[in-house]
């Protein structure tokens, strides 16, 4: 008898343990390590960490922004953030400027040498996930996208 997809993911979720291989919250983060352990050898390489990556990947997507908006999109508490815009500061990666309008408020902006960066290491993310993309199939790989940003959206 031929194996199917549901069958064999049930039969490697019976391995790790009925209760945590049905968890959501389990099965997330074991995804999340699986795809994360190339991602931070590449980030590891690059000399950045995995949260210094997520800042310049949101800065260099939507350009200024103060730090409040930063740690939202960067899923960072914001106490975190500034030491990791510290850190970036002292890269040359990004610029801390009063905000023009408020004073009181900082803008952050990705420098050309932060752009530089993410472009050197764009190409081997891609690679990163193409290889994600080859073993799912883009299909089912955008189906999983838009299931954790529906999830994301919902208010529990």
């Amino acid at each position: 008898m031929e194996k199917t997809e549901k069958t064999a993911g049930r039969e490697s979720a019976a391995k790790v343990g009925l209760a945590t291989a049905r968890s959501l919250p389990i099965a997330l983060l074991r995804a999340r390590e699986r795809v994360m352990g190339p991602i931070r050898a590449m980030l590891a390489d690059a000399g950045v960490t995995e949260q210094q990556w997520r800042v310049l990947r949101v800065l260099d997507e939507n350009g200024a922004m103060d730090p409040t908006e930063i740690a939202e999109r960067s899923c960072l508490l914001l106490p975190s953030l500034t030491r990791i815009l510290q850190a970036l500061s002292e890269k040359g990666y990004v610029n801390r400027t009063p905000h023009p309008t408020d004073g009181r408020r900082l803008q952050i902006t990705i420098t050309s040498a932060g752009h530089d960066f993410i472009a050197s290491n764009m190409a081997e993310a891609e690679r990163i996930t193409a290889r994600l993309r080859d073993h799912l199939g883009a299909d089912k790989l955008d189906t999983l996208l838009d299931l954790l940003n529906e999830l994301d959206g919902l208010r529990l």
